[in-house]
């Protein structure tokens, strides 16, 4: 690597590149071991919105991964940043499971539109008002786009497809804050002290995870678990500093030629 950058610290994806729901990535606990002994920060950042950050946390650790609360940053945290700075009352389009992450905040007579992945809320009644508000001039905050991710039994619809129906039929755009918008790594960078060319940033979305660290300054690591497709390290430019088979190899490339 030509120019070779101090390495502070890793952002690491969870869904698709540390586990698939409650399956873990084969040999990514002893990684992720071995990634803490070295000279750098972790932080683990998700779109996950299907659960809460507590939900989420212990999952995880049900899987013996080796990690706290305070280390993820989650695309339903910079969410909830959004709603409290601008004072919105959200109608929330998230599972039940995920709700706890916005306790306090004023639901009733909402006036913006909140999306995250919800697929027992993604009818047509819960939609059509959604579209209704946003028509009357209600905000829409997409929590993340993400058009598709990695579930046991396959590939499964993100809230991409739903977002982008609301902006069709409402001729509106939505704001987004999750990966792989800029504002979102470098909130996750922003406690570790660090620049954006000093990080890493491993993950299975080669748009989301990788092209939205690189194009914030970040390097970005693709891995070929998860939602990854033959391929997908073409659809972004720059192309990502490595495409490699998986999370445990990545940690072996940051120790060899990063650190």
């Amino acid at each position: 690597m030509a120019g070779r950058r101090t390495l502070k610290a890793v952002l690491i994806d969870l869904s698709g590149t540390l586990h698939i729901e409650d399956t873990a990535v084969p040999g990514a606990q002893d990684a992720l071991n071995r990634l803490r002994q070295a000279s750098v920060a972790v932080k683990f950042v998700t779109n996950t919105t299907k659960e809460s950050k507590r939900i989420l946390l212990e999952r995880l650790q049900r899987l013996n991964f080796d990690l706290q609360e305070k280390e993820i940053f989650t695309s339903l945290s910079a969410a909830r940043s959004l709603l409290e700075q601008k004072q919105h009352r959200p109608l929330l389009l998230v599972e039940d499971s995920a709700l706890e992450d916005f306790t306090g905040i004023d639901t009733s007579e909402p006036n913006a539109v909140v999306i995250g992945l919800a697929p027992n809320h993604f009818n047509y009644p819960t939609l059509n008002k959604a579209f209704r508000m946003i028509l009357d001039g209600a905000p829409l905050i997409a929590i993340h786009k993400a058009r598709y991710y990695k579930r046991k039994d396959g590939l499964a619809l993100g809230p991409g497809p739903f977002v982008t129906g609301l902006e069709y039929a409402t001729d509106c755009k939505a704001t987004v804050v999750g990966k792989p918008e800029q504002t979102f790594f470098t909130q996750a960078l922003s406690d570790l002290g660090c620049s954006p060319s000093e990080a890493v940033m491993i993950g299975d979305d080669a748009r989301d995870d990788v092209g939205g660290a690189q194009n914030a300054g970040m390097m970005g690591i693709l891995v070929r678990t998860g939602k990854y497709r033959e391929g997908d390290e073409n659809k972004i430019n720059p192309p990502p500093h490595l495409t490699c088979d998986s999370f445990p190899k990545a940690v072996e490339h940051i120790l060899k030629n990063l650190l």
